[in-house]
């Protein structure tokens, strides 16, 4: 029987590299994509889009979290742009809890389905800062598991799996490339535009990721940079 995977799938570019990396390793994949209030549905359509064309099932879950405290949550907030990213300095578009609320929920989705495994695309090399990015958080999610899930009572507890936690983000692209990943359907900004802003932390790091790794960006066909839009 082939085993089974929960995979954390935003839309953008490292969770669609870390749902083909898991593929490849003959996992069957089961994708959760969040809809939990964030600025814009864009990246929602493309997550969808990767797990039809991986030929995983997918659901879709939706929840809010009304109390804010995220430039990605309020559209009046304004986003950072062009900063100098700094990962001792957590921005504000940092939304509290958010992967320990995901991992929940894929948990409790890999508990139902018979899944050994959970995936997420967290990078602690090429990111924003986040403290739910870091080897540390993980390493401490494992214990959780292990502890708090009938599975881990059992002996049989659910792996976490952040393969790329160590990887800059132009290892991540080469990586996907030699999967194969469609980079065309993924999207990084944190604007909804009908062009990426180029300006953003994502879009900053994703320039970075495809200038390092020597590629062209195929949701833009620019290689190793992004085209920024005129104010």
């Amino acid at each position: 029987m082939m085993k089974k995977a929960v995979v954390l799938l935003s839309g953008g570019l490292d969770s669609a590299t870390v749902l083909y990396y898991a593929r490849r390793r003959g996992y069957r994949t089961y994708c959760l994509i969040f809809d939990y209030g964030q600025r814009h549905r864009k990246e929602i359509r493309r997550a969808v889009r990767l797990a039809v064309r991986s030929r995983s099932p997918y659901r879709t879950v939706r929840f809010s979290l009304p109390w804010g405290g995220s430039a990605l949550l309020n559209k009046r907030t304004k986003l950072p742009q062009n900063r100098a990213i700094i990962q001792t300095v957590i921005p504000s578009t940092y939304v509290p809890a958010r992967n320990i609320i995901f991992l929940s929920f894929a948990a409790s989705y890999a508990e139902a389905i018979g899944a050994n495994a959970v995936f997420i695309g967290a990078n602690a090399i090429d990111y924003s800062g986040y403290p739910d990015c870091r080897p540390e958080f993980y390493q401490a999610l494992q214990k959780t598991f292990q502890k708090g899930l009938k599975t881990g009572s059992e002996g049989k507890a659910i792996k976490v799996h952040a393969p790329f936690i160590r990887k800059t983000k132009g290892q991540i692209i080469k990586t996907g490339l030699a999967l194969k990943v469609p980079y065309n359907l993924t999207w990084s900004c944190y604007q909804g535009g009908r062009k990426p802003c180029g300006k953003c932390d994502s879009c900053l790091l994703r320039r970075k990721g495809f200038a390092e790794a020597g590629a062209t960006d195929p949701a833009l066909k620019v290689k190793g940079r992004i085209k920024r839009s005129k104010d």
